[in-house]
Order: C-alpha cells, then sequence, then structure tokens
C-alpha cells in the first residue's frame, strides 16, 4: 500500500483529493487546521494531524516520516494579504517540506502551484508549460506561488522526484476562494465588468484536479521536474459565465461595461485605503482580481494529456452552475 501525505488537507482540493487518494488504495495521512473538515477526513479513514505548519515547522518532520510520496496543498490562497505571510506560507512551508521529505525518505513530492504566475494584463491564449510567468506578478501570491514551484523544480533529483501542477479556477463543494467571490459579485446586482465580460476563462472541477495528482504520482518515474497546467478544458467568457451563475441563483443581474484603466485606477485607490486601515481588510476589488475578470486565459493541455494521461471528466462549469442553485436552496431556506 502506498502511503501518501497530503498538507492542506481541511481545503476544498485537500478533502477531494484525500477522497481520490483513499479510493486508489492509498493510505492517507491528513493535515490541516479546520477542526470540522478535520473530522469529515477521518470519517473518509485518513489519518488527520490537526497542524498548522507555517506556525508549527517543528512538526513538519514528524508528518513526513513513514509516507512514500507528499502532496503539498497547503497555500495562502487570497488576492490580498501581507507579503511576508505570503512567503511563510507558500515559500518557506514548502522549503521546509522538500528538506523534512527528503530526509525521512520519502520518494518525492507533488506541488500544487497556480496558473495565477501567467496572470498579467493581456490575454494569453493556449498556454503551454514552455510559456514564460508574467514579467511583474501582480500580487504576493503569485509571485510566491512562482517562487515556490521554482524551489520543487529545482529539487528533484534521480532519488527524489517533484512534480508540479498548475489547476486553474477550482470549483466544488467546499470551495472558499473562487465561487464565493463570484456570488458575491452577483448578490450586488450589478457588475462592472471590463471589456463587457469578454475575457475567457477556463474551470476546473475540483475533482479532475484531484484526480491529475494521483495520475502524476502514478507517471513519476517519467514526469520528475516536470510542470503541467491543468483545467476543464473548455473556456467560456466571463460575463456569460456571470450571467448563468445568477440565473442558477435566481438573482437579477445587469453587466455594466467598464473601462479596464478606470477600473484598474479605482481598484488601485481602493488598495492603498485598504492598506491603511487597522488590519488591512481585504478591499472588495483588487488589481488581480480585475485582471483575472478582463483578460483571458487558456491553456493547451498536451502535456498533461500525454505525460499523465489527464482527461477532464467534469464539466466544471456544470459543477458552478449546481453550486448556484444549492446556494440558492439555502439562502432561501
Amino acid at each position: 500500500m502506498r502511503r501518501a501525505l497530503v498538507t492542506g488537507a481541511t481545503g476544498g482540493l485537500g478533502l477531494a483529493l484525500t477522497d481520490a487518494l483513499l479510493a486508489e488504495g492509498y493510505a492517507v495521512r491528513a493535515t490541516g487546521r479546520d477542526p470540522v473538515a478535520a473530522a469529515r477526513l477521518r470519517a473518509m479513514g485518513a489519518d488527520v494531524v490537526e497542524a498548522d505548519l507555517v506556525a508549527a515547522p517543528d512538526r513538519i518532520a514528524d508528518v513526513c516520516r513513514g509516507v512514500d510520496v507528499v502532496f503539498h496543498a497547503a497555500a495562502l490562497s487570497s488576492p490580498w494579504g501581507p507579503a511576508a505571510a505570503f512567503q511563510r506560507a507558500n515559500v518557506d512551508l514548502t522549503r521546509d517540506l522538500l528538506v523534512a521529505a527528503r530526509q525521512a525518505g520519502c520518494e518525492g513530492l507533488i506541488f500544487v502551484s497556480s496558473p495565477s504566475i501567467y496572470a498579467g494584463t493581456r490575454d494569453r491564449l493556449n498556454l503551454t508549460e514552455a510559456d514564460p510567468p508574467a514579467r511583474r506578478p501582480l500580487n504576493a501570491y503569485a509571485r510566491t506561488k512562482l517562487e515556490a514551484e521554482r524551489s520543487v523544480r529545482a529539487a528533484s533529483a534521480p532519488d527524489f522526484f517533484t512534480v508540479a501542477l498548475r489547476p486553474r479556477a477550482l470549483v466544488g463543494p467546499d470551495d472558499k476562494v473562487l465561487l464565493p467571490r463570484l456570488m458575491a459579485l452577483i448578490q450586488r446586482g450589478r457588475a462592472p465588468l471590463p471589456r463587457g465580460g469578454r475575457a475567457l476563462v477556463e474551470l476546473t472541477d475540483v475533482r479532475d484536479a484531484a484526480r491529475a495528482l494521483v495520475l502524476a504520482d502514478a507517471a513519476r518515474a517519467t514526469a520528475g521536474g516536470a510542470v503541467f497546467n491543468i483545467s476543464g478544458g473548455l473556456a467560456a467568457r466571463v460575463g456569460d459565465l456571470a450571467r448563468d451563475l445568477a440565473r442558477a441563483a435566481d438573482r437579477p443581474l445587469t453587466i455594466v461595461p467598464a473601462p479596464w484603466p478606470l477600473l484598474l485606477a479605482g481598484a488601485t485607490m481602493i488598495e492603498a485605503g485598504a492598506a491603511l486601515l487597522p488590519g488591512r481588510p481585504e478591499p472588495p476589488i483588487t488589481r488581480y482580481g480585475l485582471a483575472t475578470l478582463a483578460f483571458s486565459q487558456t491553456f493547451d493541455l498536451t502535456a498533461a494529456r500525454r505525460d499523465l494521461g489527464y482527461t477532464p471528466h467534469h464539466d466544471a462549469r456544470a459543477t458552478a452552475l449546481h453550486l448556484a442553485r444549492a446556494w440558492r436552496a439555502e439562502a432561501s431556506a
């Protein structure tokens, strides 16, 4: 039986990954901070270690002992926050895990990176793994995920494989990042969308992302040192997606085309104001969030299909609409 450690297991992707690994016959040790999700993991059959590995780095060596492969899904995933917090959570923890996993005799580490490294202020279509990241990362999250990914790939060796995956725009029942922000936008009734919502976006069902991670371990003999873009493979226009979600949630929505330069200037001022407030709360709009709505990002999945055997099995847009209908039912209950 192959033994796996899943970090960030109490998050949406971590829960789906743990479920997928157990279904494949792995023994899973799962770490995370959310006690409610931890109870779900125990019910699945995982060995759960409730721990914040960023706050307690002395526990990293212990959780790596006795496992064959580390799936590193823990991250600080937010468009806003102190740069030092992103550095600790996304870069320092990744490097500490690489060292601990190797010292513990693990065979390798599979890293959940992010296509945010491509995000910028221009359309990018049919991106391959050979395409360069944005020259200037739009926020600390994108910058630190790229830095961590480079550390992971550099650590690959004949006796210690590493693989990085960049899953795009995850949707699933435990999503706390993408869909909640979209639904908050829809609840306002008016959505000022840059470029009229013409940008293309590819969603990924969290179950497909989890499956891709399992496939990366199966391909460890040949995929070491590689990185793979992962998505649901179907592009939709941001405006069309917003309208469909609003209909599914039974909410009226008016999309207001707004000039990108005007929105960018507004977001810049709002961010500056938020940075001066106690606790630096996340502003209602950020430059990063606007850029993801303004500019297209689509992917060529050839490498993942060829080298991992990855094929999306779930319609991520249908998943998002199902969750919007569930949100409507819950709101009206």
